[in-house]
C-alpha cells in the first residue's frame, strides 16, 4: 500500500532537526508530554479526539514549558487494542484526521519548539493489515512467514505454553482455514509478527523512513523486547506459567535487530531518538536494550512506577537507577503515569498534596521525565461504569478525557465523550480554571518546568542522595558552582528540621495549606531549594 510523502517535512522543519543544545542531545535535557490522542480534544464532535485538537492546544504545552510531545497511535487500526492493532503503519486512521492534519501539526510543532514523538508498534499488527490477510489465505502465500505459524502438539494443544498479555489468555489461536496456529502476545486481533523474516525487517524499516521522512523527531516503540523470539518457542518454565511472555522475553535476536534501528536513526540528521517500552523484571536487563550506545537512546524506568507512595520505596528506586544507569554509563527516564496504569494521583490515595510533590519529585530528578496528559491538572481515573467500559484490559480510567474549560462539554465540540470525566473536571480541576489560579496543580507545574529549564543543575547535573530524617527522601543536583537541594515528604506530619538550608525558591504547598515552622517541611511537602 503506497502513501504520500510529507510535502517538504524533511526541509520545512530542517533548523529544529539539526540543531540541540550545547549540553548534549535533545532529549537528554527534555521534558516530554505524553497524548493519548483518543482522550486528548474533539474537534468534530464524535465523541473522540484528534489531531486537529491536538494542533490547537499546542500553545498549552508550550506555556506549560515542556519541549516535547509524544502521540499514542492514530494510525488505520479498527481499535480493538485502541491503536495498538495497527491495519496501516503509514497512514492515519480517519477518526484522528489525515496526513496533511499530522503535517500541519507536526510543523506548527516544530515552529512553537516542540519535538514530536510518535508511538511505533513494531511487534504485530491487526489482524486486518494486508499483511496478516494475506498470510492467513494460505500456507503457502509468500507473506505466510511473516507472521508466527507453528503447527499444535500431537493432543491438540497449542504450540507451547505462552500467555498473552492482556486477558491472560493462551498467546495462540487456531486458524481453521489454514489448520495451524498464530502467535499473539497480545489480543488474538494482534498477530505477532515474524522478524527472523529479512523481508518483515525491511518491511518495518520501511515503516520507519516514512515518518522520519515527514520530520519526526523519534519513536516511542511499543513492547520492542518481544521483536526478537526464541526460534525454537521454548516453553516458559512451569514456575513462571500465568505471567505474560512479554516479561520474559529477554532475547540476543532482539539487540542485533535493534542496531539495524539505531542504524537507520543515526542515518537522519537532528537526533532522531528512539525510546523502547521494555517490559522486563530486572532493571539489568531492561538497560541491556540501549546496548553499547548502539540500539535504544532510552528505556522507560517502569519499576518505580508500580510501587507505593513512601519514602522507603523511593529513596530505594532513586539509589537503584542511579547506580545501575551509572554503571552503564545510560542516562535515565522518570514516569508516574501513562495510559496503560492507574494515574498517580488515584494510585496515591487521591490526595491533591501528594500529587504535587510527586510533580517535585519527578521533576528534579536526573533523567529525562515523561508526564501524561492531565498530570499537570492534578486529574484522577474516572469512574468507567459497566456499560462504559471499552478496554479489554480495564485500562480506561486512566484515559478518560482532558477537561480544557469549565463549560457543560469543557472544550470538547459536540458529543458526549467516548468514556467519562475525571472527577476533577467538575470541580474546577479543567485547563482554563486551573490557568487563571496561581496556586492551581497546573500553575505548580509551569513553575517547576521554568525552574528545571533556567537551571542546568536540575537539567544535567550530578544527583547525590542525602541523609534524612525518617519519612523524607533528599538528594543534591550539582552543575559547577550551581548547586540544589530536593526535600520530599511522604508523610502526612511535620517533620522537623527535614528542610535544606538555604533559599527555598519553590514549595508544593499551596498557599492555603498550614505552613511548618522554619527548617521543617510540612505534612506532603516537597521543597526546592538554592543552597
Amino acid at each position: 500500500m503506497s502513501h504520500p510523502s510529507g510535502p517538504d517535512a524533511s526541509t520545512v522543519d530542517a533548523t529544529l532537526a539539526t540543531t540541540g543544545p550545547a549540553d548534549g542531545p535533545w532529549w537528554r535535557g527534555a521534558v516530554a508530554y505524553q497524548i493519548y490522542p483518543r482522550s486528548f480534544c474533539d474537534t468534530t464532535g464524535d465523541g473522540v479526539g484528534d489531531l486537529e485538537g491536538v494542533r490547537r492546544h499546542l500553545d498549552h504545552l508550550v506555556d506549560l514549558g515542556v519541549d516535547a510531545l509524544w502521540l499514542s497511535p492514530f494510525f488505520r487500526s479498527p481499535m480493538a487494542d485502541y491503536g495498538y492493532d495497527v491495519a496501516d503503519f503509514c497512514d492515519v486512521d480517519p477518526i484522528f484526521g489525515d496526513l496533511d492534519t499530522f503535517d500541519r501539526l507536526l510543523h506548527e510543532a516544530h515552529a512553537r519548539g516542540l519535538r514530536v514523538v510518535i508511538d511505533w508498534v513494531p511487534n504485530h499488527t491487526s489482524i486486518e493489515h494486508p499483511w496478516f490477510v494475506a498470510s492467513r489465505s494460505s500456507r503457502t502465500d509468500p507473506q505466510r512467514d511473516w507472521y508466527v505459524w507453528r503447527d499444535g502438539g500431537p493432543d491438540g494443544a497449542p504450540p507451547n505454553n505462552w500467555t498473552e498479555a492482556l486477558t491472560y489468555g493462551r498467546a495462540w489461536t487456531f486458524d481453521e482455514a489454514t489448520g495451524q496456529w498464530y502467535l499473539h502476545n497480545f489480543l488474538p486481533s494482534q498477530p505477532d509478527l515474524n522478524w527472523a523474516n529479512p523481508q518483515v525487517v525491511e518491511a518495518m524499516l520501511d515503516t520507519l523512513r516514512f515518518w522520519l521522512d515527514r520530520g519526526v523527531d523519534g519513536f516511542r516503540m511499543d513492547v520492542v523486547n518481544l521483536i526478537g523470539k526464541d526460534p525454537d518457542l521454548a516453553d516458559d518454565p512451569p514456575e513462571l506459567v500465568g505471567l505474560p511472555h512479554l516479561v520474559l522475553n529477554d532475547r540476543p535476536e532482539t539487540h542485533a535487530l535493534l542496531r539495524r534501528i539505531r542504524a537507520l536513526l543515526d542515518g537522519y540528521p537532528g537526533d532522531r531518538m528512539a525510546i523502547g517500552e521494555v517490559i522486563l523484571l530486572d532493571i539489568e536487563s531492561i538497560l541491556g536494550h540501549l546496548g553499547d550506545g548502539d540500539e535504544l537512546h532510552l528505556a522507560f524506568n517502569f519499576p518505580p512506577m508500580q510501587g507505593p507512595w513512601t519514602a522507603e520505596t523511593w529513596r530505594s528506586a532513586i539509589a537503584t537507577t542511579e547506580a545501575a544507569y551509572g554503571a552503564a554509563g545510560a542516562w535515565p527516564t522518570w514516569v508516574l503515569s501513562n495510559h496503560d496504569v492507574v494515574r498517580h494521583r488515584t494510585r496515591y490515595g487521591g490526595d491533591e498534596r501528594i500529587a504535587r510533590s510527586a510533580a517535585v519529585l519527578l521533576l528534579t530528578l536526573r533523567g529525562t521525565p515523561f508526564l501524561y496528559a492531565g498530570e499537570e491538572l492534578g486529574l484522577s481515573d474516572a469512574e468507567v461504569a459497566p456499560h462504559q467500559v471499552h478496554d479489554p484490559a480495564g485500562r480506561d480510567g486512566c484515559r478518560a478525557p482532558l477537561p480544557w474549560d469549565a463549560t457543560p462539554g469543557h472544550g470538547w465540540a459536540g458529543a458526549e465523550p467516548w468514556l467519562p470525566w475525571p472527577p476533577e473536571a467538575a470541580t474546577g480541576g479543567d485547563a482554563a480554571t486551573q490557568a487563571g489560579d496561581a496556586d492551581s496543580v497546573l500553575a505548580l507545574y509551569r513553575r517547576l518546568l521554568h525552574l528545571r529549564r533556567s537551571h542546568p543543575a536540575l537539567r544535567h547535573g550530578s544527583l547525590e542522595l542525602l541523609d534524612a530524617p525518617d519519612g523524607v527522601v533528599s538528594w543534591r543536583r550539582v552543575d559547577g558552582d550551581e548547586v540544589w537541594q530536593v526535600a520530599v515528604n511522604f508523610t502526612d506530619e511535620v517533620v522537623g528540621g527535614a528542610a535544606p538550608t538555604g533559599e527555598v525558591v519553590l514549595s508544593s504547598r499551596r498557599a492555603t495549606d498550614p505552613a511548618a515552622p522554619a527548617g521543617d517541611l510540612a505534612a506532603h511537602e516537597a521543597v526546592v531549594v538554592r543552597t
